[in-house]
Formats: C-alpha cells, structure tokens, sequence
C-alpha cells in the first residue's frame, strides 16, 4: 500500500472516530436536557421548606425562652424542696465573718436589754444600793459601755465557736420549714414566717451566751429570761404571692429542663440546615441563661435596698449569695455548654474558617503521628474503621459526666471539655487507614506515594 493510501485511511479513521465522539456527546447534552426539565415539571418544594423552618424557629426560641425558668425550677425544687440540701448550702454561713457579727450584735442587744447598771445594783444587798448607786451615777454610761463589750466579747468568741457552727446546723434544719412554710403554707415551729420574712430565733444561741457570761463571772446573767429575738434569712413583700409560682415550678422542676431539651433538638431535627440550626440554639440557650443571670443581678440590688434598717446588710449580702451559689453555677453550666456545643457544630461544618481550623487539627496531629515513626498497623486500621463511633463515644461520656455530676461549676465543664477534646486527639492520632505519610516542605503531611519521575 503506498504513502498516499495509508494516509487517506487514517484521515477517515479519524473521521470516524471524531464523529462518533460529537455523537456520544450529543447524546449526554441530551440526558442532561431531559433531566433538567423533569426537574422543572416537579413543584417547587420552597414553601415546604419554609413551613419547617418556621416551625424550627419557634421551637429553638422557646427553648431559650424557657431556659431561665428550667434553671429557676431545677434549682428551687432541689434547694428549697430539699431539707439536706438546703442545710448544706447553709452550712458554710456559719463561718461568715458578717453573719457571725450580726448575730453577735443582735445577741448582745437582746442581752444588754435585761443587763444594765440598775441590775447589778439589784445584785447589791439592799443596805449597800443608795451609796452605790451614789458613787456609780456618773459613771453609769462608761460601765454600760464597758459592760455591753464585755457581753459582745462573749457573744462573739461562741458564734466563732464550732459549737455555733453545730447549732446553726440545726437551727437551719429546723428553718427549712420556715421556708416551706412561706412558699407553701406548710411547715411552722419555732422557726416562723413573720411578715413575709423567714427569721430565726436566736433563743438557743442566747442561751448558750448567757452561760458563757456567768462563766466568765457575769453571775447575774444567770437571772436573765429566756429571750427570743429573730435572725432574718429571707424578706419579700411579695412572699405571699409567689406561693403559687413556686408550687408550679416545684411540680415542673424535674419536667421543665427536659421540655426545654426536647424542644431545642426538635428545632434542630426540624430545621433544613440542622449545623446551623444547632449552633443558633446553643447560642440563644447560653443567651437565655445570662439574661437570668444579669436579672439574679438586679434581683439582689432590689431585694437589699428593700430591707429594714436593722438588718445587716453585709450578713444578708451574703445569706443572699449562698441561697442562690448553685443557681448561678448552673447559669454559668449552661452558658459554658451552649458556647462549647456551638463551637464544636461550627468546626464540623464545611466552612472556609471551619474547615481550615479542622484541616490545621489534623495535620498537625499527622505531622506528630509522622514525625515519631509510630507504626499503628493492626490499630490504626481498626481506629480507622470504627473512627466515627469513637467520635459519638467521646461526646456520649462527657455529657454523660457532666449529666451525673451535681451541679459541676463552669471550671469543671471547661477541664470535661479538654479532656474530651484530648480523647478525641488520641483517635485521630490513631487513626491511620495505612496510606504512607510523607513531610512535606511546610512540615505537615502528605499523604499517598511519592510521585515517579520520569526518565530523561
């Protein structure tokens, strides 16, 4: 066959083969036409979408609307509701430099009310008590100075005392009813709701005062009566009419943070874009919580510029913080798990911000894993492999501590969260599906064979 023929033949060959080409590609244009237009036939599915957005919505805002009034009924039902509780909280009031000098004040006022200079001239014998009271008159003032800090010397050293400590204990055991009393319409005893205020009587702590003065030479305390004089724990004018939101949120209190749970993840399943769905949720959750948290704020100034002239205000600072210590550790729980699940559902997502900080995670673990030489084999395939559920068991255990946890405090959730977030290091450290790992020029890895070079 000459040149010329072999030539021709490949032309036509070529031909051939290019109209077959623009036929396979006239073909796919088509497909790609008739796919289009079944797309088009079908209805639009926007509203559908929106109805389920909206619903979403409603849903995540009731939840963070809801979130304070769980934390308020948790804490109410738990404390309030929970005599050992309640005395547990108490307890650490008794070691209260203010506490302890209100008591001691209140204390020696209700002694110095039957102890005086005209007592112990009662204590003389009747022929000694005219020149007596003559030589003493003018100096009635200094000795009653002198005597009521010698009584507030006294009081003092026993409410500094670990039997004050004792007897605080039980004086607030026997308070609890007090405060059952006055949310409920239960309870009484000596401990006593009196206008609207939860007061303790001091009687026994008197008692126990009055015996350390005749111990110390003070005999004619001995003659003093039996005086009761009150310590207040809790004053509202508006006691009485929150009895009935108390009972309301002391039968929710366990209910209501769970509502608020379920009605957040179904917002989220509901939503049509879930990651963004959880991270909104988890941020106006953590929103709610600092709303009460910034409303217990102004709660307290109200509540202290609202109390009588003669209750100590640095004694009932601190009555107040103690009664609502664990309602503000959960505000800051909360706040701290809302801005933590927010976190972790935007690092997941695909992001150009997200994705770079979860690229940069896990080179620089690749880069570790690489630069030690460490041959996983057998375990880095099985990790490899089941790398998804110990992701989700991670997750599951620290929620599952932080759920059986009473009352973990924001630094407790932080160090869960580094601990969890440890864990997961370790999995993605041993993650290893068995492609070789090389250093690249920038130090992090590159994963799959060197390219062959080509020869010259």
């Amino acid at each position: 066959m000459s040149t010329g023929d072999v030539s021709g033949a490949a032309n036509g060959a070529g031909a051939n083969s290019a109209g077959a080409g623009g036929g396979a590609d006239a073909r796919e244009l088509a497909e790609l036409r008739a796919r289009v237009a079944e797309l088009e036939k079908r209805p639009p599915r926007v509203e559908h979408h929106r109805v389920r957005s909206t619903f979403a919505v409603v849903l995540i805002l009731l939840a963070a609307l809801l979130t304070p009034l769980s934390a308020v009924a948790a804490w109410s039902s738990d404390l309030i509701g929970n005599t050992d509780r309640y005395v547990a909280t108490m307890e650490p009031l008794a070691s209260d430099k203010d506490v302890q000098d209100a008591v001691a004040n209140r204390v020696t006022k209700a002694v110095m009310q039957h102890v005086d200079v005209k007592t112990l001239l009662e204590s003389a014998a009747p022929a000694d008590r005219p020149e007596l009271a003559k030589a003493i008159g003018p100096l009635s003032g200094p000795i009653t100075s002198g005597l009521t800090d010698f009584v507030h010397t006294v009081a003092l050293k026993f409410v500094s005392s670990d039997a004050f400590a004792t007897l605080w204990t039980q004086l607030n055991r026997r308070a609890h009813a007090a405060v059952d009393k006055a949310l409920t319409g239960k309870g009484g005893g000596a401990v006593k709701l009196t206008n609207d205020a939860v007061v303790i009587d001091l009687a026994p702590v008197i008692d126990q005062v009055k015996q350390a003065l005749v111990d110390q030479g003070l005999s004619i305390a001995a003659k003093i009566p039996q005086v009761h004089t009150n310590f207040t724990v809790m004053t509202s004018d508006s006691i009485g009419k929150a009895k009935k939101i108390y009972r309301l949120l002391q039968l929710v209190g366990f209910w209501l943070p769970v509502l608020t749970l379920l009605l957040a993840a179904a917002g989220v399943l509901l939503a049509v874009r879930r990651r963004r769905a959880l991270v909104t949720a988890a941020l106006l959750v953590a929103a709610g919580a600092a709303v009460l948290g910034i409303a217990l704020w102004i709660f307290r100034e109200i509540y202290l510029d609202g109390l009588p002239s003669d209750v100590s205000q640095p004694a009932a600072e601190s009555v107040f913080d103690t009664l609502v210590r664990y309602l503000r550790t959960s505000v800051r729980l909360v706040i701290t798990i809302g801005i933590i699940v927010a976190l972790a559902a935007w690092l997941t997502g695909s992001g150009r911000a997200a994705s770079r900080v979860l690229a940069g995670w896990r080179g620089g673990i690749g880069a570790v894993r690489t630069s030690t030489g460490a041959e996983l084999g057998a375990v880095g395939a099985w990790v490899h492999r089941a790398k998804t559920w110990l992701v989700w068991t991670v997750v599951a255990v620290a929620a599952a501590i932080l759920l059986v946890w009473n009352y973990p405090t924001a630094a407790v959730t932080i160090w869960i969260a580094v601990l969890a977030l440890l864990a997961l290091a370790i999995v993605e450290f041993l993650d290893d599906d068995g492609t070789p790992h090389l250093l690249g020029s920038g130090g992090g890895p590159v994963t799959g064979p060197p390219e062959a070079k080509s020869p010259a």
